[in-house]
């Protein structure tokens, strides 16, 4: 090639560069925002962590975020200016990992068992009690559902047994749910309803408690939720409409604009479809649904907007929790089970089988998210997704571990190897964290659930999460749980995990969306991503760390536009 056409190579790309770089600051000087935000402190979230002062947004997305001079001066006539007097603009919240709308169905349609700090019942005769005051209120035959006890919890230390929930009604059915989720209790006219007797036998995963005399059902169910098919005649389509529509205003009063269901089927989806015609849907939703309805689900939400619901990967369950003893441990449980040292908790399936259903929906190409709290659980996923992987291999698959609670330091090499993206559940260390010293796992293994500080260490990226119903959803009070470790006795549990502000706040925005293959139209406050923000009376990287939690919510905007404020 001579020098003559060398020459007019290079002089046609700096043209072609210079033109394109015209074009674009031309477009984006073209835009005139709908409103601005000025006088603020806008933590952006980007990868430098900038902070600045104002944001500029045009219908539902940001088009500039700089100083309050310089998006001043991209104002029209018609812009709205909205003051924000030195408070604290972010993006918005994600609830990494719950299942909404349970926390409406909590609201609404059932009894709350919880003890303090979520809740009032402290024994048996306030559970028993409140069951009875809505007995009173409810028709005769129909069901009356609690959700929240804890036996750890209650005076008498113990789970309530059906005879328990007679004394409460024998003429409507009870099922109450334990705190963890994973432990039931029915009184004997659910039992009935349901054919669960001394002859019922065991499933295959879980535990029918019998006596040990009699052989009767005691009434306490362990991970034996296909028993109660009576479950899914709990509420018409008017109620779950009511409970979405309460969940959403909840959750955007609490700064999230986008959740994330975790295993779901396929009548949330028509449900939430629904909702979201009938303008009762706020915030954006992410579905990861059952693997068995996983292409179902897609159908059903074909021509939704996706950044208004859309199907992302499918979630496994593989154990149980370690409040229920039904995590899968490596080592026995601290305080023994029923007398058994050798006691370890359980999976839901072999290694085996497991890694059958993994390597299928790698194969098929979803993302999926499997739950594990013990670290025998998470050794099975490890090894799952390392053979799902090696046979199919997929880059960036993002595969996720869900709650995550023990996991231990080989776990996280292994997942800085494979590229697997944890979602803590931090707020074990809270509500849980001096039982499990002192009960469920001692002082040493309990000192590392959800170990923040060495996951960061290795470049992992991850979210927290609040699991609810199971725990409130409060993005920031999972912030200030991974920053101060506290339990609610007070007393810090595992300091060397503890991460900073800046860190945990990026578990529930930017590495949230990253999670969720979102991180290119939300997470961070920067042009062309969607204007999703949420505004603080206060700044939690520079308010004192065991304050974080109370900041308030002063307003949450999903695409441009406000839709909670206080």
């Amino acid at each position: 090639m001579n020098s003559t056409i060398l020459l007019r190579m290079i002089c046609i790309a700096v043209l072609v560069v210079c033109a394109t770089s015209c074009i674009s600051q031309y477009n984006q000087e073209s835009v005139t925002p709908d409103i601005i935000y000025i006088n603020g402190t806008v933590i952006t979230m980007d990868s430098t962590d900038n902070v600045v002062e104002a944001v500029a947004v045009s219908g539902n997305k940001i088009i500039a975020a700089g100083t309050n001079d310089e998006i001043r001066k991209l104002a029209g006539s018609e812009t709205k200016v909205k003051d924000l007097t030195g408070k604290v603009l972010l993006p918005g919240f994600y609830a990494a990992h719950d299942h909404f709308p349970w926390a409406g169905q909590l609201e609404l349609y059932q009894v709350n068992l919880n003890s303090p700090p979520i809740g009032k019942i402290e024994d048996m005769n306030g559970l028993i009690n409140a069951l009875k005051e809505k007995a009173k209120r409810t028709p005769k035959g129909n069901w009356i559902i609690g959700r929240g006890y804890d036996d750890t919890l209650l005076k008498e230390k113990r789970h309530p047994t059906r005879f328990d929930l007679d004394k409460a009604s024998t003429e409507h059915p009870i099922w109450i749910i334990h705190v963890s989720g994973h432990i039931d209790v029915a009184n004997t006219m659910a039992l009935k309803l349901d054919n669960i007797t001394k002859d019922t036998p065991q499933p295959k995963r879980g535990v029918i408690h019998k006596d040990p005399v009699s052989g009767e059902p005691t009434g306490l169910l362990e991970e034996c939720w296909e028993l109660f098919n009576s479950r899914n005649l709990l509420l018409s389509t008017e109620q779950v409409m009511k409970t979405i529509e309460w969940s959403s205003k909840h959750y955007v009063s609490k700064g999230v604009t986008t959740t994330v269901i975790a295993r779901a089927d396929e009548s949330t989806v028509s449900n939430l479809k629904t909702a979201l015609g009938k303008g009762l849907l706020d915030l954006r939703v992410i579905v990861m649904t059952r693997d068995d309805v996983a292409e179902s689900a897609r159908k059903i939400l074909s021509d939704i907007d996706k950044n208004r619901i859309r199907p992302a990967g499918v979630k496994i369950e593989h154990d149980g929790s370690i409040q229920a003893y039904t995590g899968y441990l490596t080592n026995p449980y601290y305080t023994p089970r029923d007398g058994d040292a050798n006691y370890c908790g359980y999976p839901v399936r072999s290694r085996e089988a497991l890694t059958a259903m993994v390597k299928k929906d790698n194969r098929a190409g979803y993302q999926i998210a499997i739950h594990g709290n013990g670290d025998a659980a998470i050794d099975d996923i490890l090894y799952a997704y390392e053979q799902a992987q090696t046979d199919f291999p997929r880059p960036d698959a993002r595969h996720r571990i869900e709650h995550c609670q023990m996991a231990r330091e080989d776990h996280l090499d292994k997942m800085r190897e494979l590229g697997i993206t944890p979602s803590f559940f931090v707020g074990h260390v809270y509500y849980w964290g001096d039982r499990h010293r002192d009960i469920f796992l001692g002082p040493e293994r309990a000192a590392r659930i959800s170990p923040l500080r060495s996951a960061i260490d290795r470049g992992i990226r991850f979210t927290v999460h609040d699991d609810t119903p199971i725990t409130p959803v409060n993005p920031l009070q999972s912030v200030w749980v991974a920053v101060n470790r506290l339990t609610t006795s007070g007393k810090v549990l595992g300091p060397e995990q503890r991460i900073t502000p800046q860190q945990a706040l990026r578990a529930v925005t930017i590495d949230a969306a990253w999670q969720n293959f979102e991180e290119n139209i939300k997470g961070s406050i920067e042009p062309d991503k969607l204007a999703d923000f949420v505004i603080l009376k206060e700044n939690p990287l520079t308010v004192e760390p065991v304050k974080i939690k109370d900041i308030s919510i002063l307003e949450t905007i999903v695409g441009g536009k406000t839709v909670y404020k206080k």
